[in-house]
């Protein structure tokens, strides 16, 4: 099975390298990893279109190399498909092990999973994987002290197991791994985030520009079940299966009862109107 490796945190991220050591001990998978040369944190899922990327490999000291971008998670994807390396197609994407949880509404935001899901618009499984630090946050605020052994195998046995029983067509995993031994692995939903941003004034330099703070805690519905927070709270591993087809379908039933020719036609009048 070839699989490619990335991630958000950089290249020489320790969630990554510890990855990285896991999946090379699976014989069966041949493995390729390109990732960005540094930090990429919520990004999303930007791309680089107004300029070149560069790219340069990595030794890492074992024998084996990758190569690093100064472009974005998905870049990374993106330069594997369309050949980045020579006689390499990947089969499955692996993008972490990601500095801190990546859970309910934040995985909008995430680098990590937006690398998934690029594979999977690309045709390919994905398999994002975010470790809890050791103080425990579940917002996107990153604690110091990451312990990164168990979440790696793991993944590594995430990919065994795909490898025997495929996901479905156009689904990624979205896992998240708690502090500490794991309780246990639950299947689960996203859960829904509880925002308390703030808008801060931080200083007001003379220059008549002003910075501002505009980010707060952000904390989750501590009575829900069944959701990956709740999950990682109770000290368990979250797994989430997640799509990309955003489409409200319901809402496509409600739309139906709109005339919507006939708002075209009013547009069009109007602006022939005013002109």
């Amino acid at each position: 099975m070839r699989v490619l490796l990335t991630n958000d945190d950089g290249i020489e991220a320790d969630g990554l390298q510890a990855l990285r050591r896991a999946l090379r001990e699976l014989p069966f998978v041949e493995l390729a990893v390109i990732a960005p040369d540094g930090n990429r944190s919520a990004m999303a899922r930007s791309i680089t279109t107004r300029r070149p990327l560069w790219v340069q490999r990595v030794d890492f000291g074992d024998g084996t190399h990758g190569y690093a971008t100064d472009g974005t998670p998905v870049d990374c994807v993106r330069l594997s498909k369309l050949g980045l390396i020579e006689g390499f197609e990947a089969e499955l994407v692996v993008s972490g092990i990601n500095h801190g949880s990546n859970l309910g509404d934040d995985i909008t935001y995430s680098g990590t999973v937006a690398a998934a899901l690029e594979a999977i618009v690309l045709g390919l499984p994905g398999i994002a994987i975010s470790q809890q630090s050791q103080a425990r946050e579940l917002d996107f605020r990153v604690g110091a002290g990451f312990d990164f052994a168990v979440a790696a195998e793991f993944a590594a046995q995430l990919v065994a197991e795909i490898r025997s029983v495929p996901l479905p067509p156009g689904t990624l995993l979205n896992v998240n791994m708690p502090a500490g031994p794991p309780a246990g692995v639950s299947l689960a939903r996203l859960g829904k985030r509880v925002y308390r941003d703030e808008l801060t004034l931080v200083e007001e330099p003379t220059s008549g520009r002003r910075l501002y703070r505009i980010y707060g805690d952000a904390t989750f519905e501590r009575g829900e079940t069944g959701t990956d927070l709740a999950a990682v709270a109770a000290g368990r591993i979250s797994v989430t299966p997640i799509h990309f087809d955003l489409t409200d379908h319901a809402g496509l039933q409600t739309l139906r009862d709109w005339d919507l020719g006939h708002l075209l036609a009013s547009a069009v009048a109007g602006a022939s109107g005013a002109g």
